[in-house]
Order: structure tokens, then C-alpha cells, then sequence
């Protein structure tokens, strides 16, 4: 048993590190919707065998952010805008459904936790960091939703974030008004601070809308450029 648990560890380990390096490449859009992906290329790149490469493109089919063609290898799902607005409303029943919790649970800790969330998030914007400003984002709403105590809801939105930024990151990027998000953030902060619960949900289903209308506008200007160019 001990050689079995040895002999398999490399191979995890290898498999997970094409993971997270397939995902950094969905995230900073080196890999697009639509694409057909060479694993060939992929492990190169990676500098590893194509075996990892090809167990890590399966984990990511059953997220399903990629698919694969019988005889014609994987490719990344196509943009969806009905997918996106599918997501935001359900992000926004998730977050609003935790805000009572939230509220209810609220402490000095976990206002703390919040505000370093909203600070850091601030601070990427003011750099100008964009990809980091994204996941910042992203941190600051996971943040909120794990103050709520409620674990199962908390890793759904993890997976809405996560179908969301490694699919249309990119896009999602260049679509989003960075001073309506910190404002809306800073507004959010101060009324769950405040356990101003109406006012958190007021701000908070706003914020999520704005920014879905932001994305969907986005992605409707590219695909019409796309049509255009012939693509």
C-alpha cells in the first residue's frame, strides 16, 4: 500500500499543476471561448507530458468549461450571453439570500474581514492592477457570503465566479465601470457595518445588476464586431 501511495502522488501533483496553469491561461484570456486547445501545446508550455494535461482538460469538462469532440479533441465552450445572465440573476438570489445571515452573525471580526476585503480591493483599483482587481472583486463579494456562515451557498458562488471569470474574464474586464464597483462597494460596507439590512440589499441588488448590464452590453458589442470581421 505505501509504493501505491507513493508511486500515485506525482501524478496528482502533476495533474493539479495543469490545472491551475490552464486556468491562469483561461483567466488572462491566453485561451479563448471558442478555441480549439492543443494539448501537445498546452503540456509544452507547461513543461510536463500530455497525460496531466489531458486528466486537468477532463476536470475542467465537468465544470463545463470546456467540452470535448470525439475524434476532434477539446475546445472551450463558446460565449453565451443567455449563460451570463443566467449567472448574474443567480448570483444575485445567492448574495441576497445571505445578507440576513450575514447581519444576524455580524461581529467586530468579521467587519474587520470585510473592511480588509474592501480595502484590498480598493487598492487594485487605484493601481490599475486589472486582472487582480477582478479577483479582488471577486474576494470581496466570496468574503460577505462566508460571514454568513452558510457553506454550501458560499461554494455555489465560488463556482458562479468561477464559470463566470475564467469564461468571459477578459471580457468582463474591459465592460465594468471600476468607479460605479468601489462605490457600490464602499456603499455596501457601510450598511452592513451599520446592519442596515434593506439598505445592504438595495445596494447590493443594484450594484449586481449595473454590472451585469455592463457585461452584457460588452459581450453584445464583441460578438457583433465578431459577426463583422467574419469570425
Amino acid at each position: 500500500m505505501p509504493r501505491s501511495k507513493t508511486k500515485q502522488a506525482p501524478d496528482a501533483g502533476h495533474t493539479h499543476k495543469a490545472y491551475q496553469g490552464i486556468r491562469r491561461m483561461l483567466f488572462h484570456n491566453e485561451i479563448v471561448p471558442g478555441q480549439k486547445i492543443a494539448y501537445r501545446d498546452l503540456a509544452e508550455r507547461l513543461g510536463m507530458s500530455q497525460t496531466p494535461v489531458i486528466q486537468a482538460l477532463k476536470w475542467l469538462e465537468f465544470q463545463g468549461l470546456v467540452r470535448h469532440e470525439r475524434h476532434r479533441g477539446y475546445y472551450t465552450e463558446p460565449v453565451s450571453i443567455q449563460e451570463v445572465e443566467e449567472i448574474y440573476d443567480f448570483r444575485e438570489q445567492i448574495e441576497l439570500a445571505l445578507l440576513p445571515r450575514t447581519l444576524a452573525r455580524l461581529d467586530t471580526g468579521a467587519i474587520d474581514r470585510l473592511a480588509a476585503a474592501l480595502e484590498a480591493h480598493l487598492e487594485a483599483s487605484r493601481e490599475i492592477y486589472l486582472y487582480d482587481r477582478l479577483l479582488r472583486d471577486m474576494d470581496f463579494h466570496l468574503t460577505l457570503a462566508a460571514l454568513s456562515g452558510n457553506r454550501v451557498q458560499h461554494q455555489t458562488l465560488r463556482l458562479l465566479f468561477d464559470l463566470l471569470y475564467l469564461k468571459y474574464g477578459g471580457n468582463i474586464l474591459f465592460s465594468t465601470s471600476m468607479e460605479k464597483a468601489d462605490t457600490a462597494h464602499k456603499e455596501l460596507f457601510d450598511h452592513i457595518r451599520d446592519n442596515h439590512l434593506e439598505g445592504a440589499k438595495s445596494v447590493l441588488s443594484r450594484h449586481i445588476k449595473s454590472v451585469k448590464k455592463h457585461v452584457l452590453g460588452g459581450l453584445e458589442r464583441l460578438m457583433k464586431e465578431k459577426d463583422k470581421a467574419g469570425f
